[in-house]
């Protein structure tokens, strides 16, 4: 099937897990919540949601690799932690899949939580959906096919730096990130229009492609966080690149997206 046809049954697959873990999450107790790293949490329900969108995803594109957060798909690519580049060896189409972005968000009630699945080869991303639970918003892009908010097509903002509203996220891992994340916010406060965090990557850069927000920034996160997203973004005429400026992204843990018209005011910065 074609990419446009192809994403809209991503879009079904999505918004089914959507489903899931609006259903779950009265249930869930705290006595089944693990933790992966310090203030980094999961439980059977990013799992068992993680394997139904893998048995789904298999049945659209069964030749396809994957690469998923909790690692429940048997033919991941590369296991996690692996020190190996993500685009190398990639000769065929892979999903990238996160199935709860924003899980710290959702065992403590709060919004917002997303499904995330993108699908890329090695050089690009091909289709990215993000379906927002809580709001019952499905964003989704195919590559030169734009980008959609429930049928509505959606663009970056036109905002300068001193008028815009500015994702800056603080990760889990304070060691690595709490020193830049106090001179950022230290730098753009007052600066920009606004500051914001979500807790949820994937809806972060959504907020970024609809023009809800103007610029966001992360480092030391993972490729399910942010890759369908950020199609989502260039798809809605922003702008996407690593802390560098490098607008070759897919394979690190870090991310700047604006709506094209401050990215250098954020690069300078950094």
């Amino acid at each position: 099937m074609d990419l446009k046809t192809l994403t809209a049954e991503v879009c079904r697959v999505a918004r089914e897990a959507g489903a899931y873990l609006r259903t779950e999450q009265s249930k869930l107790r705290d006595s089944q919540i693990e933790r992966k790293h310090s203030h980094d949490y999961v439980s059977y329900v990013d799992k068992t949601c993680e394997e139904q969108i893998v048995a789904q995803l298999r049945q659209l594109l069964p030749e396809a690799a994957f690469l998923t957060e909790e690692g429940t798909a048997e033919n991941t690519l590369f296991p996690q932690n692996s020190s190996l580049p993500l685009g190398e060896g990639w000769g065929e189409a892979c999903w990238v899949i996160d199935p709860l972005d924003g899980t710290t968000n959702y065992i403590h009630g709060f919004n917002p939580f997303a499904v995330s699945i993108a699908l890329r080869n090695e050089r690009e991303i091909l289709l990215g959906v993000v379906y927002e639970v809580t709001l019952d918003e499905c964003f989704y892009a195919w590559q030169g096919g734009g980008a959609w908010l429930n049928g509505q097509s959606i663009h970056v903002s036109k905002k300068p730096i001193e008028e815009a509203l500015l994702g800056i996220e603080l990760p889990y891992d304070a060691d690595m990130y709490s020193e830049l994340g106090r001179r950022l916010i230290g730098h753009f406060y007052g600066l920009c229009g606004g500051i914001r965090m979500n807790g949820s990557a994937a809806v972060a850069l959504c907020n970024v492609a609809c023009g809800r927000w103007d610029g966001w920034l992360e480092r030391g996160i993972q490729p399910w966080d942010f890759m369908a997203a950020a199609l989502l973004v260039q798809e809605a005429g922003g702008t996407v690149t690593t802390y560098g400026g490098d607008a070759f992204f897919l394979d690190g843990h870090e991310v700047v997206v604006s709506n094209g018209l401050i990215q250098k005011d954020l690069l300078a910065a950094l």
